[in-house]
């Protein structure tokens, strides 16, 4: 699946180009919301949201790189997202994180910095629906694919097998038409790609593309 990252979007043509997404090949829209405490950036909240929504036909893919997520997490659910995505490194009570984002009937996600080990999570992999591997270091479209990645998506995917989860690997961070392939075949489920979508004056056609080499 290919999730666009509207994180890239030029948004003065929001509208415009979430339309473009609808009647794309894209499955998702990853949505990265920052608090400029939980990463060195601030992106957007509810209000952008609130007009996201009006308009949107694709299922959310929420990110939040927020510090206590569990603050927000009802709020967030009112959008009613295909995955709501938490921070193992800012969620103190992982496990009942997750519980509480599944007692809204939504699909909850756990997102790894590249300093995290696959390992720390085997504990909640079980009621995990989506392993987020962030392939750059979160906070920042554009950044450059950490190569090491490759090796930890495939970490993801032998402990997922272990431990007879249902969970899926979502990978973001510097995914393009020379690396999907790769990070597919690694394991990956769902690609999150920026301005490999955005970033070439053509979103449809680069969504295509994207979605023949997965």
């Amino acid at each position: 699946m290919l999730s666009p990252s509207i994180l890239s979007a030029d948004f003065g043509k929001l509208k415009e180009q979430i339309e473009v997404i609808n009647q794309s090949d894209a499955d998702l829209i990853h949505v990265d919301v920052m608090d400029g405490v939980f990463v060195p950036n601030i992106s957007f909240g509810f209000t952008i949201l609130d007009s996201m929504v009006k308009f949107t036909k694709k299922p959310l893919d929420i990110h939040l790189m927020i510090v206590e997520p569990d603050r927000y997490i009802a709020r967030f659910a009112e959008y009613k997202p295909g995955y709501l995505t938490v921070h193992f490194e800012s969620s103190i009570h992982l496990h009942r994180t997750l519980s509480f984002i599944k007692s809204f009937g939504l699909k909850a996600g756990i997102a790894l910095n590249p300093h995290t080990a696959v390992n720390a999570i085997e504990e909640v992999i079980s009621i995990a629906d989506l392993v987020l591997v962030m392939s750059v270091n979160p906070g920042f479209g554009g950044q450059k694919f950490i190569p090491e990645s490759l090796s930890k998506i495939r970490k993801t995917k032998e402990l997922i097998l272990k431990n007879n989860s249902k969970s899926l690997i979502e990978v973001d961070g510097g995914i393009g038409l020379n690396n999907i392939n790769d990070v597919v075949t690694a394991g990956a489920d769902i690609v999150v790609a920026g301005n490999a979508v955005f970033g070439t004056g053509k979103i449809s056609d680069s969504i295509s593309e994207l979605k023949k080499n997965i």
